[in-house]
């Protein structure tokens, strides 16, 4: 099993105290999470750091300069007591192409709308994006994303903390491979109560998060 699922874009590490989590990162790892942007409407926003490749790791929060949103933020972020690794994200080369092939294979990631968030620097990132599979965010199964024309994250100058491993426990770890195979990918299971979870390298040796 690789240690590194195929097709990874990005992990999310979610949290409710967004200015807390990115400092005890820091302090962690030696790497600096950088500003990213906010999701209007949403209610969060997030900070960023490569994880080397064309992968990346979002920790996102709520944002203390928006007004509550309409419906609960993103990855149940206002349920959490403290930092959880609610989802991971891939990026096949065809987002449309992989969801139907997956639809033919027994699995429906659920349907594809569009997101945005606005940088620091004041420009607009538009993307499409799947559901976090059929549980929601808190489901072990990734959810799609496609970029577009926007330019991807990993690509904007990132501090890097590469990634060593992402690894999950599962009740059935049989019924979610079955799933992962459908979108053509992987993770590294064991059985247990479901959680995922994820390593990288630092100067201080490898750094667990989850």
């Amino acid at each position: 099993m690789n240690a590194i699922p195929p097709l990874l874009d990005h992990l999310v590490l979610a949290t409710p105290d967004l200015e807390a989590t990115v400092a005890e990162f820091a302090r962690r790892t030696g790497i600096v999470p950088v500003p990213g942007g906010v999701h209007v409407g949403l209610g969060t926003r997030n900070h960023l750091v490569g994880l080397g490749g064309r992968s990346y790791l979002e920790i996102l929060g709520p944002d203390p300069e928006q007004p509550e949103p309409a419906g609960p933020r993103p990855f149940g972020v206002d349920r959490l007591t403290g930092p959880s690794v609610p989802a991971w994200a891939i990026s096949p080369p065809d987002l449309d192409a992989a969801v139907a092939a997956a639809r033919a294979r027994g699995h429906d990631p659920g349907p594809v709308r569009p997101m945005s968030r606005r940088t620091p620097d004041g420009a607009l990132l538009r993307w499409r994006l799947t559901d976090a599979g059929p549980g929601g965010a808190s489901d072990l199964l990734p959810f799609l994303i496609d970029w577009g024309d926007s330019p991807h994250p990993a690509a904007s100058g990132l501090p890097v903390t590469p990634l060593l491993a992402v690894s999950a426990s599962a009740p059935d770890p049989q019924v979610v491979h079955g799933h992962l195979a459908a979108l053509g990918t992987a993770l590294t299971l064991t059985t247990g109560p479901r959680a995922l979870s994820f390593t990288v390298v630092t100067p201080n040796g490898p750094v667990a998060f989850g």
